[in-house]
């Protein structure tokens, strides 16, 4: 998602005609105004909360507080995906839902800056969603809550609940990452070879220029990967930019400086975690999940692909778990089909906060839910 943001990143420079202002600033009313949350039982509050050592941006949003809960990690690196709160406000009518902007992204980018943010890595982010998540409970009066991971922010999203499986209902993946080293030369050729036959000459050259092995790759070559990957399917890619370029344009409440904020971040963010993400094989730290799992993937992502999701899936050993395919979406499958993610969502994971006792138990006699 990086090079697309360096793309808008023109946007908030000087010279902006004034109607194009104008315009955002409507749209951004009109968003704000469908965001408004006047339900008794609701919840809408952003703040800075000391997380890791540092002050770091969360947002809860929800109808009910009586809602179970659901933070979002979010992908990237360094992507916050705040400015994707108007795709989920029907969301909000059954969980309360919980945006976090990680160290190195978005507004704790913004407060922090590269100087104050400090360590950043996938187990200090670990760390970080496990202290976030004592602090919505806390704050929410809540026992357990769910966990969504997306891309990246799957990465250590499994690692969360591997280690703390106590803090959760369950672990919902999507835009499912399970790293970059297992079959890498079948979907390198296959991106390549699509590339090819779309008669993209450029996007052959650089992907014979960077090579599958992201181990080599600089932080241009990661995303030129990312980029060329994307353009190898075009319908998939045009959905994809629309989506972008509206979330960030007219995020609600997000100032030019938000997005120059959010632009440094993502570079920032990358050049730090590309050594681990490179390497990051997520068999290596394992399989055995004592809480419900399941991924809802787009059935046409070309970025964390459907069939290397399934190849995890198909090991994972847990109490209950399932794979469904979004239709029609490809990377970003809950912003781009909402309404169907939000239904798997309702049938097989907020029926799990209802469960009472020792109604769900593992195979090792561990109770999952009470």
């Amino acid at each position: 998602m990086l090079w697309f943001v360096f793309a808008l990143a023109f946007l908030t420079a000087a010279g902006i005609p004034a109607l194009l202002l104008m315009h955002r600033k409507l749209r951004q009313a009109k968003a704000a105004a469908a965001l408004r949350i006047d339900s008794l039982r609701g919840v809408q509050e952003e703040r800075l909360v000391r997380i890791g050592g540092i002050e770091q941006w969360i947002g809860i949003r929800g109808e009910d507080q009586d809602n179970p809960a659901l933070l979002v990690l979010h992908g990237g690196p360094g992507s916050s995906y705040s400015i994707f709160k108007p795709h989920l406000r029907s969301w909000e009518k059954y969980f309360t839902l919980v945006q976090w902007d990680q160290r190195g992204s978005g507004k704790t980018f913004s407060r922090m800056g590269p100087r104050h943010s400090g360590e950043i890595s996938l187990e200090q982010l670990t760390s970080d969603a496990i202290e976030v998540t004592e602090y919505l409970r806390k704050r929410l009066d809540k026992n357990r809550i769910f966990l969504l991971a997306s891309s990246i922010g799957s990465t250590f999203g499994m690692r969360v609940v591997l280690r703390r499986p106590e803090l959760f209902y369950g672990y919902i993946g999507t835009d499912q990452n399970v790293g970059m080293r297992r079959d890498r030369h079948e979907d390198f050729s296959a991106v390549r070879e699509r590339l090819r036959l779309l008669g993209l000459r450029k996007g052959v050259e650089t992907m014979e220029r960077i090579g599958p092995d992201p181990i080599r790759w600089s932080p241009d070559d990661y995303n030129a990967n990312a980029q060329w990957t994307m353009k190898s399917d075009p319908p998939g890619f045009r959905r994809t930019m629309k989506l972008l370029k509206d979330a960030v344009w007219y995020a609600p409440g997000w100032t030019l400086k938000d997005i120059r904020a959010f632009v440094a971040g993502m570079r920032y963010s990358t050049a730090k975690l590309l050594p681990e993400i490179a390497r990051f094989d997520a068999w290596e730290q394992g399989t055995d999940f004592e809480i419900p799992f399941f991924i809802f993937q787009g059935a046409d992502d070309v970025l964390t692909t459907p069939r290397l999701a399934e190849m995890f899936f198909n090991d994972v050993v847990a109490p209950i778990k399932r794979m469904a395919l979004i239709r029609d979406a490809g990377h970003f499958a809950a912003f781009l089909q909402p309404e169907e993610f939000l239904r798997e969502l309702l049938v097989d994971v907020r029926p799990l906060a209802e469960i009472r006792g020792s109604s769900l138990v593992d195979s090792k006699g561990i109770t999952v839910a009470d």
